[in-house]
């Protein structure tokens, strides 16, 4: 897969296949609209072309809204995008005088002239333009005049509930994991490097790394203990992680801290990948250490029943 940083970086295609939009966290609905662009283009002998934005959108028309978290960093992004089967994906700059252009300029601008566009995609209900002025309507009703043909998407549900990440961001903020990854279709991931932390939970027979997550933008789930899976470079884990304050131990700030089973040695630097399997329980506070201990020792097991390793061992 081939990522541009911009329009400019784009040359035109024979056949390209479009679709557009801020495709934060690529979840099922995405990948719905990736299935049917690949399938087009590759019966048309053409290349399937995603044009995403960055900054997100909402970061730039509400910037006083410290409130809006990703579901997915650039990066992460690109990855998923590219097991998606996509062919092309070209970053967008989301600014102020982009968020300016009118329907009519985005697709003479960016959809013919910078994409030369055989075939537009677009999601159920997708806006796009000044004050979202553009729908599936506008479009069809001047598609001779664009030259390109238009494709709309129905909406997507799983389990009656319609797929969006706004659906998915209120269920990783209300620590309900099991939704988020099924519209996800995947597991929620975080991405960190382990810094120095105040050791106690060695202390209590639990060790744990202590995580900064990569981007201060990412979403972090909902205070509470979690079974999750681990990645190390290469290495694959399970474990446990918690999330919250730790009132027990009088903590001061806010902490993402994960036990990982079977490892003991210094992180300290290294980059984890954290894998969200299920929740486990909210964040409470202990009436002493050994309640707390004791209580740790009741979410290992269920962590491991959770992953399987209690079947395995």
């Amino acid at each position: 897969m081939n990522v541009f940083e911009s329009l400019n970086d784009f040359k035109p295609l024979k056949k390209t296949v479009v679709t557009s939009g801020t495709f934060d966290g690529v979840h099922l609905g995405h990948k719905k609209i990736l299935q049917k662009l690949n399938s087009i283009a590759r019966g048309i002998n053409g290349e399937s072309v995603l044009i995403t934005y960055w900054p997100h959108p909402r970061l730039v028309l509400d910037p006083k809204n410290h409130s809006i978290k990703l579901l997915s960093t650039f990066e992460e992004k690109v990855k998923l995008l590219e097991n998606a089967g996509l062919d092309h994906v070209v970053k967008v700059p989301f600014t102020p005088t982009f968020a300016q252009m009118s329907s009519r300029e985005f697709v003479d601008k960016v959809l013919v002239k910078a994409l030369g566009t055989d075939t537009l995609v677009i999601g159920y209900n997708h806006r796009f333009g000044h004050n979202r002025e553009g729908s599936f309507q506008s479009l069809k009703k001047d598609s001779d005049k664009y030259g390109f043909r238009i494709m709309e998407i129905p909406k997507q549900e799983v389990d009656s509930m319609v797929i969006s990440s706004t659906k998915i961001r209120q269920s990783l903020g209300a620590g309900k994991i099991h939704v988020s990854n099924q519209l996800l279709g995947y597991e929620y991931e975080l991405t960190g490097k382990v810094v120095p932390g105040d050791q106690r939970g060695r202390t209590l027979g639990f060790p744990t790394a202590n995580i900064e997550p990569n981007s201060s933008m990412k979403l972090i789930p909902a205070d509470g203990s979690y079974a999750v899976r681990v990645f190390i470079g290469k290495n694959y884990h399970e474990g446990m992680l918690n999330i919250g304050v730790r009132p027990t131990l009088e903590g001061q700030s806010h902490t993402i801290e994960a036990h990982i089973f079977g490892v003991e040695k210094d992180l300290y630097g290294q980059q984890l990948t954290i894998r969200f399997v299920k929740f486990i329980r909210k964040e409470s506070q202990f009436s002493d250490l050994e309640a707390l201990r004791n209580q740790l020792i009741k979410d290992k097991q269920t962590a491991q029943d959770i992953l399987g390793l209690s079947k395995a061992q």
